[in-house]
Parts: structure tokens; C-alpha cells; sequence
């Protein structure tokens, strides 16, 4: 087998050439009609989203306690993915709610609060590229403010007035929606862990070459 082939990486791909035609297989919401099915892809990315601010955090701790520089790479790749779903569900979210609720934003509590998050994100890795000395311990206890958020998003709308729908939602999903719901889901966490692993991987590289221009200095 050729070293360029990963399985789990072809059958991400394949997951995602399927998607579409899962999706437009899919019955039509009946108040909102064809544009209800960019949720397909919206809440899993958002979904995402909130398991990366987890485990940046947990990583963070974990370096922090620890000082190992293990949890630190996975805290840092995990930033990036943040950043990355994030936008997703930031673009795919209004794309959404214009067609669905006359308004691409409106300032209701999870949507601030998820900007919020990926902003923390963001700050993360500015404070990792240009903080200098010191910077990892720094990004680190952003991270931790960043997990502490997930929860609040999540439960947000169950407490508070929004135009989300309420957390008890998916669980009622009809099977017909709920079999392409559940296999976006499945094939965004795949993406998120091949990406997770490879970029985990390619900081493990360069610490190696690092420390490999140290020993020739």
C-alpha cells in the first residue's frame, strides 16, 4: 500500500461525496422549506466547534499542571480547529437564518456568546505567534476562559429568549432527517480528527527538527 494512502482519510472523503445526496434525499422542514438543510452542515460544524474549546482546554490544564509539551501541541492544534469549524458555523449559521428568520444576526445570547468563543480562539493563537516568552502559559489560561464558555452556549438557549431552537430538538429529529443529520455529524468528526491527529503530528516534526538544529549549533 503506498505511504500517500489513508484509509480514513479516503473514507472522509467519501462520507463528504455522499453527504450532498443524503441531504437532498432528505424531507423539507415544513416552515422553513429547502434552506432548513443547511443545518446538515451547520450544527455539526457548531458541534465541533464546541468539542475543539473542550479539548484545548483540557489540554491546557493538562500543560499547565504538567508542563509537558505534548498537551501543549494538542492544545495549539486543537486552537486552530477551533478557528476553523468556527467560521463554519459563524457563515453557515446567518446563511441560514436570513432565509429562515428575516435577519442574518441577531445579538441573542448564543450567538454572542459563540462569537465570543471563536474570538478566544483567535486571541489564542495571536498570543501563541507574536506573545514571545512566556506566550504558551498565557494562550493556555485563554483556553481555559474559552472551555468554560462551551457549556453556556450549549444550554443558552433553554434559559434565555433566541431564535435557536431549544437543545431538546435533535433528539425528536424524524428518522428520515435524522440518518443524514447523524452522518454529517459522524463524517465532521472524522475530518476533525484527521486533522487534529496530522497537525498534532507535524508540531511533534518540528520540535524534532528543532531540537536537531540545537544539538548542530
Amino acid at each position: 500500500m503506498p505511504k500517500w494512502f489513508n484509509p480514513a482519510a479516503m473514507l472522509c472523503a467519501v462520507m463528504f461525496a455522499a453527504s450532498p445526496l443524503l441531504i437532498a434525499n432528505a424531507p423539507f422542514e415544513s416552515t422553513m422549506g429547502m434552506v432548513q438543510k443547511i443545518s446538515y452542515y451547520h450544527m455539526p460544524s457548531a458541534w465541533i466547534f464546541l468539542i475543539a474549546a473542550i479539548i484545548c482546554g483540557v489540554a491546557s490544564v493538562r500543560f499547565l499542571f504538567t508542563g509537558k509539551a505534548r498537551h501543549d501541541r494538542l492544545a495549539w492544534a486543537s486552537a486552530e480547529l477551533i478557528v476553523l469549524f468556527g467560521a463554519l458555523a459563524l457563515v453557515t449559521g446567518p446563511l441560514w437564518a436570513r432565509k429562515a428568520w428575516g435577519t442574518w444576526w441577531e445579538w441573542d445570547v448564543r450567538l454572542t456568546s459563540s462569537l465570543m468563543g471563536w474570538m478566544v480562539a483567535v486571541a489564542y493563537l495571536l498570543v501563541r505567534k507574536y506573545g514571545g516568552p512566556g506566550s504558551d502559559k498565557l494562550a493556555a489560561g485563554l483556553a481555559l476562559f474559552g472551555m468554560a464558555n462551551v457549556p453556556f452556549i450549549y444550554i443558552s438557549v433553554n434559559y434565555w429568549r433566541t431564535i435557536h431552537p431549544k437543545t431538546s430538538v435533535i433528539p425528536k429529529l424524524p428518522l428520515d432527517m435524522g440518518i443524514p443529520f447523524w452522518f454529517c455529524v459522524a463524517t465532521f468528526l472524522l475530518l476533525f480528527v484527521l486533522l487534529l491527529r496530522m497537525r498534532v503530528r507535524l508540531e511533534e516534526q518540528r520540535a524534532r527538527l528543532d531540537a536537531l538544529h540545537l544539538a548542530l549549533d
